[in-house]
């Protein structure tokens, strides 16, 4: 039952990682710089601090307990009490301010994600479950944060507190200290063995995951139809399989992930026996004092902490790796609908529609319309009827510019719709699609969409034409009525009435109606028609309807199929012709008898 799951898995990456992404990175990291400076140097002063107390305990052991000198023994646990105040409070006052660093990148990298998916074209979102793309805003963008700012800081932290552990480390001992620092090849090799096996676990964590949040996703927004058709075993069959998946892959990935700790620690362990062995029994001329051997001993165990903690870090940059190259993969998608180098400024709009010789395919090589010709008038209305899957719909977006045609050319006004900008024209243009969307807000919120600047008079006019204003004042609060997601308060031919004010409001000189009065009953349509008349008067209208008796009295009646215009006229003319449009009418008037 798994195995029903469609979703392509997006694809794993054989190419070694571009590092051009981490000096990419570097501009969300850029306008923080001071701040992660200021971090920087917090730490390195802590730090620093940190590693003398090492040296006073070889000294009180060494020099003061020997002498008997309490006064001094007394002065150096006081000054090894203040080194470890002062190390902690410096460890959070970096931590405050990383924070907020932290936070900084993740507000930023979302706002470049979310602006470049407002402008990427239709195509992109039919290609895609939605649940892929919002785990890319979310969950990716948290997780490679926190790499890329307390993890640049720490990897150069955890560099200079190496650096001087090794050299406090040989002004305490040379000897020893070349006996510990012989432990780093060893290291080397194992580190080198295990980060590619990593990267490619990883990346096939990132991919299962994509595709279960993807599924789950879907099935809340479909959770009605799921109970509908009692399909609810079977989902849950198909996500326990997906999130199998993700466990095994998770599992498979902390494997190579859980090596790297227990491996720094056993070479770090085999290093400090290495030192007691070496100054007991190989270095046995030194006559090393108690002092020295724990002082060396406590910078081995030191000198491996920031090893162990670059292990960390490392093996966080591993895993993060694969999302911060998903996360530029999509802020990298092609915007293929946008405004031309030369685009300029569309006119006012007088409604002049013109397509020639249209040619446009979703994929290539199947080609949804061959061809297609036709000449609208100013302020004339045209129906487009025909069968499911014709390309009806796929007419009106091209005019609204959703998608960009392969061949021919669109006018409006005698102006090539591909030479202007998308708002200017867009602006002018209103558009009722089939799906009544319903943002989360008010009714309100809802009408003012289509002119942000609507005056209460304006909303409630527009409500009134298209006989919305009834049913928004019965509910609890009128127009300011709360609606949730996707509008779950209201029928859908409610959404339908209030997509209807929202584009009345805009007043725009095309109309486009995209099978805009489906899910109203007909009574309302009825109600509805005054409405719709009045909307229509003086602008250039294009209307996709499955009840013909509404698209009578357009100016213009096209029947689409098979990827052109079959007939073109008027509903009489159509009628006489006994054809393709007589054909489906006459059929859905016995239907209806």
């Amino acid at each position: 039952m798994a195995g029903r799951n469609t979703y392509k898995e997006d694809e794993i990456l054989e190419t070694p990682f571009d590092y051009h992404h981490l000096l990419r990175a570097g501009s969300y990291i850029k306008p923080y710089s001071k701040k992660m400076i200021l971090a920087f140097l917090i730490s390195a002063v802590g730090g620093i601090l940190a590693l003398f107390s090492p040296m006073i305990t070889q000294k009180a052991l060494d020099d003061v307990v020997p002498a008997k000198d309490y006064r001094m023994l007394f002065i150096l646990g006081g000054v090894l009490i203040g080194v470890f105040i002062l190390s902690a409070i410096f460890a959070t006052l970096r931590m405050r301010i990383m924070i907020k660093v932290s936070q900084g990148i993740i507000y930023d990298i979302r706002k470049d994600i979310f602006k470049h998916l407002q402008d990427l074209p239709f195509q992109y979102y039919d290609d895609r479950p939605h649940g892929k793309i919002l785990i890319r805003v979310v969950n990716y963008v948290n997780s490679v944060s926190d790499m890329l700012s307390n993890g640049l800081i720490n990897i150069i932290l955890e560099v200079m507190n190496l650096l001087f552990i090794v050299v406090f480390m040989f002004i305490v001992d040379v000897k020893l200290s070349i006996v510990v620092v012989c432990g780093v090849p060893i290291l080397a090799v194992f580190m080198l063995w295990i980060k590619s096996k990593q990267r490619k676990a990883w990346q096939n964590v990132s991919n299962k995951n994509s595709n279960l949040n993807a599924y789950l996703q879907e099935n809340i927004v479909g959770a009605r139809v799921t109970q509908i058709f009692a399909r609810e075993e079977e989902n849950a069959e198909i996500f326990s399989g997906l999130s199998d998946r993700c466990r095994k892959a998770w599992m498979w990935a902390v494997r190579y992930t859980n090596l790297v700790w227990p491996g720094i620690d056993t070479i770090s362990v085999l290093v400090r026996a290495a030192i007691y062995i070496f100054a007991l029994l190989v270095f046995v001329n030194g006559h090393y004092t108690v002092g020295t051997i724990l002082a060396i001993t406590s910078y081995a165990a030191r000198f491996w902490q920031p090893i162990m903690n670059l292990g960390n870090i490392f093996n966080n940059f591993i895993n993060n790796i694969a999302y911060l190259e998903r996360i530029f993969e999509t802020i990298d998608e092609p915007v293929t609908v946008k405004d031309a180098d030369d685009a300029v400024e569309m006119k006012p709009i007088e409604g002049a529609v013109s397509f020639e010789n249209v040619t446009f395919a979703y994929e290539e090589g199947k080609n949804v319309l061959h061809n297609v010709s036709f000449t609208v008038e100013p302020g004339e209305s045209v129906a487009l009827v025909g069968p499911t899957g014709a390309g009806k719909s796929t007419i009106v977006s091209l005019l609204s510019r959703f998608y960009n045609i392969e061949r021919g050319r669109v006018l409006i006004d005698g102006q090539d719709i591909s030479k202007v900008t998308l708002h200017s024209l867009r602006s002018q243009m209103g558009i009722m699609l089939q799906d009544s969307f319903i943002f989360s807000g008010t009714i309100k919120d809802n009408i003012l969409y289509g002119k942000l600047d609507a005056t209460d008079e304006e909303i409630e006019k527009a409500a009134e034409t298209v006989c919305a204003d009834a049913f928004i004042r019965n509910m609890p609060e009128g127009y300011m009525t709360e609606v949730k997601e996707r509008g779950n308060v209201l029928s859908q031919g409610q959404k339908q009435l209030i997509s209807f004010a929202r584009t009345l409001i805009s007043d725009p000189r095309i109309l486009i109606l995209d099978e805009a009065t489906s899910s109203i009953d007909v009574q309302t349509e009825k109600a509805l028609q005054q409405g719709l008349n009045a909307m229509l008067k003086g602008r250039t209208s294009c209307i996709i309807a499955h009840r013909l008796s509404t698209i009578k009295n357009c100016d213009k009646i096209m029947y689409i199929d098979e990827g052109g215009i079959v007939e073109c006229g008027t509903h009489d003319e159509l009628m006489q012709k006994r054809g393709a449009y007589y054909q489906l009418y006459t059929s859905q008037m016995d239907d209806i008898a």
